[in-house]
Formats: structure tokens, sequence, C-alpha cells
């Protein structure tokens, strides 16, 4: 248990039918229905199959809602002028995500909370969007490993484009603050190098998928800009 929960929180998570190891709730949190059978809040993105929530997989129509509305991802609420993304080393370099932003503390919770980002060696299950009547997956390249780190990227501005076969992705904006994070702890510059070194590979494959050797080429120098760009926002030695 965190050692700042207050003094009966433990007994009120109990009560909630919540997981004792859970972060403290913040309201917006709070306000979550609860999956009785695994003990966590269920977020707003997620996708009910034959009415029980899949974790695993994001409702298509609640991204549109997200982006035309300015919700909140996590918890469905209107979002304020900061927005907040919780992305991996690889998309922090490509400024890329499939996921719309949330609040600053709803992201910081999810990042304390989800079992997926606290435990580095936890595999994710396949999924993708839930688009009406059929399931299909995010725009871009989805690289399926657990990076063992994670960043909160704050902005006040994001871009929709559409990836190769027509699907939204989401182009982050300059960030005005970015944190790292591992096991629910601040993550040190040698975890995240680590993990940006075991995932270069993926994106490296993908700029040699491109039609030509020269747009190959192109897209390498790119992908090598973008992340000594990234590297300015590391974890400080």
């Amino acid at each position: 248990m965190d050692k700042t929960i207050p003094e009966g929180f433990e007994k009120l998570l109990r009560i909630c039918g919540l997981r004792p190891d859970l972060p403290p709730l913040i309201p917006r949190i709070a306000a979550l229905p609860v999956d009785a059978e695994r003990g966590y809040p269920i977020p707003y993105f997620v996708a009910y199959i034959d009415g029980k929530p899949d974790f695993r997989i994001a409702d298509g129509e609640k991204f549109v809602l997200c982006i035309r509305n300015r919700w909140c991802w996590v918890c469905g609420q209107p979002l304020g002028v900061h927005l907040s993304f919780v992305i991996g080393p690889m998309c922090a370099i490509t400024r890329t995500t499939a996921e719309p932003p949330a609040h600053h503390d709803c992201a910081h919770w999810s990042i304390r909370g989800c079992p997926f980002m606290m435990r580095p060696k936890m595999v994710r299950r396949e999924g993708g969007f839930k688009d009406s009547p059929d399931h299909a997956d995010p725009g871009g390249i989805m690289i399926t490993r657990n990076p063992g780190v994670m960043c909160h990227w704050t902005t006040k501005a994001f871009a929709i484009f559409k990836d190769d076969k027509g699907k939204p992705l989401i182009q982050v904006g300059e960030p005005e603050s970015v944190t790292w994070w591992q096991e629910g702890r601040s993550a040190k510059r040698h975890e995240v190098l680590a993990s940006i070194e075991s995932g270069m590979p993926e994106l490296i494959k993908a700029c040699h998928m491109e039609k030509t050797p020269a747009d190959a080429e192109h897209a390498l120098a790119e992908l090598d800009r973008q992340r000594h760009e990234a590297e300015r926002w590391l974890p400080a030695v």
C-alpha cells in the first residue's frame, strides 16, 4: 500500500470492491464504475463486450467523442488547457499516439495504477479499437511489447492525421513538461535509454518498409533526428 494513503482508505477500497494495492483515488477516478471481477476502476475508453468491460480494447466511438468534444480519455470529463498523453518511449520519439489526451491527474494516476504500466514483465493481450460492428486495430504500427517505462507528456496542442490506411493517429504538440515512470516511480535515465534501445529495431524496420530505397533513407534520417530531439526530454543524469 502507498504510505500516503489516508487512514481508513483500505477499508473504503474493500467496500467499493477495489484492489487494496491501488494508489489513492482522485475524484475523477473515484467517479468511474468498478470492475467487480478485477477490482479496477473502468476507464472511460474501455469497450464492453457482451456486457463486460474488456480493458484491452478501446471503444472506437469513444475515441471520436473524446477528440470531437475534448473529453478525457480516462475519465470522460471535459479537458482544460493542458493535455496529458501517456505514451511509450518510441511514441515519445515519433510524437505519435493512437490514444486521445487525458487530464494531468488522470494520466498520473493511470501511470501508477494501471497493471500494464506498473509491471514491466506483463504482456499486453491482443486487441484493438472497437469500431461497431467489428473490431479493428488502431492506426499506425503498434509495438505490442511492454516498454517497461512510460512517458507522461503534457502539452497544449495536438493534431489528427491519417496513416497510410486512412486510420486516425494523433501528433502530440510541443511539451510543456515530460516525466518518465517505471513501476510507479520516477524512471532513471539509463532505464529509459535501455527501453529506447530495445524498441528502436521496430522503428528502423518500419523505415525499411518504405516504397523506395530513397524513401527508406529519408525515413531513417528523420528517425535519427527525432531520437536526438526526444533525448532532450530524458531524465537528467
